[in-house]
């Protein structure tokens, strides 16, 4: 499910041709669209997502660390991250709406029985998908769907959608309930989502209003190849791995929580932006999430108040190592064997 690089970098190009264009309307977006485009609008359209006690939320900058920390760390450094930087791709389009009408999808290959949630979507107009200018995956990329439905409080995550007219196309769904603190299985055990570790993506994006208020409050999302991730192995709180990853058993797993060291010299940083993402990653940390190239994922700024331009850059965090990184405790490990059984 992961990115490849030249889409991280054609995202990265768009969100620059956004933020472009939205600084030259003298007017704001009529949210009549069904897109609602304010920011101070509902809660639920804001981070942290989900309960204080969803396991994201939560500070873990005093957690103990897992007895295979050395060994992971080791193993990732002598690998790297995905594009031999720790970069951040900018490229996930939230969207947040009260009247989107609802649209049903034809099922791909990308759609799993049993596993995804075969129900109809809210679909804003004049919204997008994961690094593209509207709702067509031009570019075959992951092509991420999220939407929040503000009445309901529910969260729909879509991976490998194309809509093209009335034709609208999807891979795997899944719902979440924004004001539940779910289960440790999740929305079920050996269950994947929209991402390869059964996670919702959404709480674990940060956006530019998080940063530009100078604090997030909640885990990142980090991804990595396949051949850096552990074998058909996860942790809490994934739910799901694949056998498409291929690292040995000090590999990292899918649903590890990375720890940047408290005596990093965050205060060396390029910006203040920067300084506050790792701050994040020494309180909160970052989850593995998925596979892909580019380690970190932002949300675009797209509906944000504040904007990346001058607040971060993608390359802003390149000189963290994974050396610089710990692994907190991460309990049982599980075997992925395919066997998706969904939670009440």
């Amino acid at each position: 499910m992961g990115s490849a690089l030249l889409n991280g970098w054609r995202a990265a190009l768009l969100g620059s041709v956004l933020f472009l264009a939205a600084g030259c309307k003298e007017d704001s977006p009529d949210p009549g669209d069904g897109q609602d485009l304010d920011p101070e609008s509902t809660d639920v359209c804001r981070k942290p997502a989900f309960p204080p006690d969803a396991p994201w939320n939560k500070d873990i900058s005093s957690a103990p660390l897992d007895a295979q920390s050395g060994a992971v760390i080791s193993s990732l450094q002598a690998q790297g991250w995905g594009n031999g930087r720790f970069q951040i791709d900018f490229s996930f389009e939230v969207l947040c709406t009260s009247d989107a009408p609802l649209r049903t999808f034809q099922k791909t290959d990308d759609f799993y029985a049993g596993e995804c949630d075969d129900t109809a979507v809210p679909v804003p107009v004049g919204g997008a998908l994961e690094g593209e200018a509207g709702y067509q995956c031009t570019g075959d990329g992951d092509c991420h769907l999220i939407v929040i439905h503000k009445p309901t409080r529910k969260l729909y995550e879509q991976w490998r959608v194309d809509i093209s007219g009335n034709t609208y196309r999807g891979g795997c769904l899944a719902v979440w309930d924004l004001s539940r603190v779910y289960p440790p299985q999740g929305r079920g055990e050996q269950c994947t989502s929209a991402d390869a570790a059964g996670l919702p993506i959404t709480p674990l994006l940060f956006d530019a209003d998080e940063v530009a208020a100078g604090e997030i409050k909640h885990a990142i999302r980090f991804i990595l190849p396949n051949s850096r991730i552990r074998n058909a192995t996860y942790v809490r709180p994934a739910t799901h791995a694949t056998r498409a990853a291929s690292g040995g058993t000090n590999a990292p797993p899918y649903g590890v929580r990375l720890r940047l060291r408290s005596n990093f010299p965050v205060e060396g940083l390029p910006s203040a932006g920067a300084r506050v993402v790792a701050r994040a990653l020494q309180k909160y940390g970052m989850i593995l999430a998925d596979g892909g190239n580019i380690a970190l994922t932002a949300q675009s700024d797209r509906s944000t108040a504040a904007k990346w331009a001058g607040l971060l850059g993608p390359l802003d965090l390149r000189t963290i190592q994974p050396s610089d990184f710990e692994m907190v405790e991460a309990g049982s490990r599980f075997t992925w064997m395919g066997d998706c059984v969904r939670s009440p």
